[in-house]
Parts: C-alpha cells; structure tokens; sequence
C-alpha cells in the first residue's frame, strides 16, 4: 500500500483509533464469556487469543483487502461457542474450537469460489433479519442472567433475581453507557465497564490484582484445538450454523457499512467485498487455532469511517492499537461479569432493532421468522434458530403455493437443514 500525505495519514490513524476505542471492549468481553460461563477455558488465554485475532485479522484487512474494517471475535458466536456447543452439548472445549476451524475452513472454500454468491442468495431476507434480531435476544438473555437480574426457578424457568449491589451497579453502568451513546462518545462502553469495576473495588466487592500487567498467556489455549474430535456428525449442525451465521453477519456488515458510507463502484456493489470475506474467513480459520470463538468484521468500524477512514490504512492503525492490550491481562481479570452485563444488553437491543424490518404480511413470511427469533433465545442455541427457520420457509412456501419463488440453492440448503434436525434430535 502507498504511503498517504501527512494530512490523509493523520485523518485515517485518528478513525482507526476511533474505530478501536468503539469496540476494545471485546478484550474483556469476550474473555469473560468464554471462560465466565464454567467451559473450563482460562481468562488468560482467551484474552491473548482474543488479541492476536484481533490484532492480526485487522492488519490483513488493512493490508490484503484495503478496507477500513476492524475484525474481533464475534458477539453472539462467542455466547453461541460458550454455551450452545461447550456448556449445552457437554463438548470439550478443545473440540468446539475444532469446529470453529472446520467452518472456517469451509468459509474461505466459499469466499474464494463463486459458491459464495449462491450461498448468499439462497438465505431469504426475512431470515437473514430475524437472526439479528434472535442473536440479539440471546445476548440480553445472557446480560440479564450475569447481572442477577434474572434467575433460574423449578416453576416457571425463570425469574427476576434478587437486586443487591451488584445489580444496581449493573444499572448504573447501563445508564452511563447510553448516555454516552447518546453523546457519540467512542469510550461509551468502555467507561461503563470500568465505571462498575472501579465502584466494586471501591465497595468491597472485589480485590485488586497483585500486579498490573503480565506477559501473554499462549500455553493454554493457542493451537489446543481438537480438529480430528470436531469431525462428528453430531457436530455438523454446529459447524453449518457458525458458517451461516457468519456469513450472514459479514455480508450485512460489508453491504450495510458500504453502502451507508459510500464505498460502493459503480453499481452500488461494496468495494472489494471477496478480498474482505476472504479475510472474514480466515478470522473464523485463525480463531480456532488461537483458541477462541469465531472472528468476524465489526459494525463498529462504522465509527472510524466517518471520522473520515476510507483505505486499509485505518485498519492498520486499529490493529496497532490492540498491541498493548496483550499485556494487560491482570488488569481485565478484575472485571466482574455484573460489569460486562450492560454491554451484552445494549449491543443485543441494537441488534434487536432490526426486527422493524420484518416482513410479517404474510403468514409464510411471519412464521419462519418468529421461529427463528423467538427458538434461538428459548433453545440458547443460534443453531435451533436458523436450522427451524429455514425447514419452515421452504414448508410454508410449499404449502402456500408459493414453491416457485423458492430458490434452488434455498430448497437444497432447507433440505440441509432437516437433515441436520433429524439427524441431531429424531428418536425412533
């Protein structure tokens, strides 16, 4: 890549800065999901592979692809691989990690090859919305659920939970963080993370690490993956939902930020996309190597585009960025999980406003979309969601007579589906 003048170089590290300060709080986050949820998986080593992926799938996205995108684990993914395949499958965490690796490994066969536009369309629009929307539902279920707001119960499932201190902590660090959303503050969800962490340290509640920084943690999960104990057939709806699901959280991510910021050609297509899901690929292949959920391009890097980022230049100053946070290990321990509650709530309420865009008119339309919103909470599973709303598409629409507005590849990709329900839950 060409060097910029000064002037352009200085408005493109001002908007990766931008973009890493409006999403750094995955350093915190995504460990605390990883290694919170009892998955066996340490803090230390989910922090420093949360880092290396982000740190070097962004500087590929500056330097292959030459677009302003930041990359980071997923949200969503993260509580999908936590909870969903490790916690709810009782699979060891060596062997969810290996199924991260196989379905990046079948995303970059699809980016590479033309099969990835077929893919693409064969996901009904209405489908592709309502599993933001279901993702985002699942996320503030699981904020709710670390902020003590609710509560497992014998009777009805759930309920609201005691409101001690921690709870209202919760709160207030809710509150902080969307009145600086509200002010367009980049450090909005960073401040009401260690916002809440100061006031518990101030308050008892929990103790200050012995030291501040430490070196990375890379014997613990780095290159730990299980690849040969991922390839079971049980395994293979998890693999096909990861690959689904980041797909359609790339491709909404390149289309959307493209589109709303300009960097479209001619045709209103996005600006290199292949060479950016090639990227977005990798990021899903790599985190199963460094030991973490998959990677996937961030919405965020919305923030530094307008800041004026415009070229891959603003990717590497992000990824430059994240260098730092490799040592700070001790200091993100020390976060309680009530802290990053807030964040899960606010970030699934975003992307829980996407069900606005619902088609629900008509009744084959209305049902596949529910399914999918409302099972991938009920199951905690993103799977679920995705697989039922695709049989349900494919079934309605035969039903209604509408069987020839069904794509081949969607009624190829449906019959997929059945067979990974059936193959996962029938009992004969």
């Amino acid at each position: 890549m060409k060097i910029p003048p000064a002037a352009d170089l200085k408005r493109e590290a001002l908007a990766g800065l931008t973009t890493f300060f409006t999403m750094a709080y995955i350093v915190v986050v995504n460990p605390g999901i990883l290694s919170g949820s009892g998955t066996g998986m340490p803090f230390s080593g989910v922090l420093t592979a949360t880092v290396l992926l982000s740190f070097s799938m962004t500087l590929l996205m500056g330097a292959y692809a030459r677009l302003p995108f930041a990359v980071a684990p997923g949200m969503g993914l993260n509580a999908f691989f936590a909870y969903s395949i490790v916690l709810g499958r009782g699979v060891p965490w060596p062997a969810a990690l290996g199924v991260v690796f196989w379905a990046g490994v079948l995303f970059v066969l699809i980016s590479v090859t033309p099969l990835r536009v077929k893919i693409a369309e064969a996901i009904p629009d209405n489908l592709r919305v309502a599993s933001a929307a279901g993702i985002g539902l699942f996320l503030a279920f699981i904020g709710f659920k670390n902020g003590g707001f609710i509560v497992a119960d014998a009777a009805t499932f759930v309920r609201l939970g005691t409101l001690d201190r921690r709870a209202f902590l919760a709160l207030a660090g809710g509150a902080m963080t969307v009145y600086l959303m509200r002010r367009k503050s980049p450090f909005a969800f960073l401040a009401g993370i260690f916002g809440v962490t100061a006031a518990a340290w101030l308050m008892g509640l929990i103790a200050a690490p012995e030291r501040i920084v430490s070196s990375p943690d890379f014997s613990s999960v780095f290159m730990k993956l299980d690849v040969l104990g991922a390839l079971k057939l049980s395994l293979l709806p998890a693999i096909i939902s990861i690959l689904f699901t980041d797909l359609f959280d790339s491709i909404s991510t390149f289309v959307g930020v493209a589109h709303g910021s300009g960097l479209v050609d001619d045709r209103g297509r996005p600006l290199r996309l292949k060479e950016g899901l090639i990227v977005d690929a990798f990021a899903t292949l790599g985190a199963g190597l460094a030991g973490t959920s998959s990677g996937t391009a961030y919405i965020e890097s919305a923030a530094g585009i307008e800041m004026g980022g415009r070229t891959g230049w603003t990717a590497l100053f992000c990824a430059l960025a994240f260098l730092p946070c490799f040592f700070l290990g001790p200091l993100a321990g020390m976060v309680p999980s009530y802290a990053t509650a807030p964040v899960l709530v606010i970030v699934g309420a975003l992307m829980f406003r996407s069900v606005g865009r619902l088609d629900f008119t008509r009744i084959e339309d209305a049902v596949p979309a529910f399914l999918t919103v409302a099972l991938i909470p009920l199951t905690f599973s993103i799977t679920q969601g995705i697989l039922w709303g695709f049989v349900s598409h494919a079934a309605l629409y035969l039903l209604c007579g509408r069987r020839r507005e069904v794509s081949a590849a969607t009624w190829l990709t449906s019959a997929l589906c059945a067979g990974l329900l059936i193959l996962d839950h029938a009992r004969w």
